[in-house]
């Protein structure tokens, strides 16, 4: 799971950097205030932490901007005892906030509440501009839609859950055998052939990579 940290104190961003990163999250810091938006864009995190007090705006704004195209996990980090920060980032749609100093242990539970929260919604998930509804095995991108077979779903469901790390091809195959659905390592090379067609139908051109001998991975 990607996390993206936007903080511009650089001690926090250290100390955020290494917690994040020993609890085996894959960790990236924001660089350019400038352009915060197209650096989430680019990054495509799974969940953002983000400072409510920015260089040259505010976190309640980016946020508030942010949710026009993206629906993506963020926690806000506010300044100590301040509810209006609080009431203010929820309002514009952070999914929880913590205020400084924070506990790690608490932080780290937060995260992961809100990650298994997400993974486990059961009406559909969420990738960028993708809509995802695994009871209908339907994919949708703006206008545009295209039907799943049962293995192409549970295929884009596990790549989903592991969105930007390498997932073998043995774990795919274990994953479709835990679900009843028997394959061999030919049908594995259809069932990904066929989901890449499909994603590029809706607009989703090389999102899923191979890397070689070592499995997939999702963009």
């Amino acid at each position: 799971m990607k996390i993206l940290i936007i903080e511009d104190d650089l001690e926090q961003q250290r100390e955020l950097k290494r917690l994040l990163t020993a609890s085996g999250y894959e960790t990236f810091v924001a660089q350019n205030f400038s352009s915060l938006l197209e650096e989430i864009v680019h990054t495509k995190p799974n969940l953002i932490l983000m400072d409510i007090n920015l260089p040259g705006i505010n976190g309640e704004s980016l946020l508030k901007e942010l949710r026009r195209t993206m629906d993506v996990p963020v926690i806000m980090v506010t300044s100590k005892n301040n509810e209006a920060d609080e009431v203010l980032s929820m309002s514009y749609g952070a999914d929880d906030y913590i205020t400084k100093p924070y506990n790690p242990t608490i932080l780290l539970l937060r995260i992961e509440a809100i990650l298994k929260r997400l993974q486990q919604t059961s009406d559909f998930l969420t990738v960028d501009k993708m809509q995802i509804f695994p009871d209908r095995g339907l994919i949708k991108c703006e206008e545009k839609e295209v039907l799943l077979t049962k293995n192409e779903m549970l295929i884009l469901k596990l790549l989903v859950q592991n969105r930007g790390k390498i997932v073998s091809r043995e774990a795919i195959m274990d994953d479709l055998w835990n679900s009843y659905e028997f394959v061999d390592d030919n049908t594995l090379t259809v069932n990904i052939s066929r989901l890449r067609a499909k994603l590029q139908e809706i607009g989703y051109q090389d999102v899923i990579q191979t890397r070689k001998k070592q499995g997939y991975i999702l963009l």
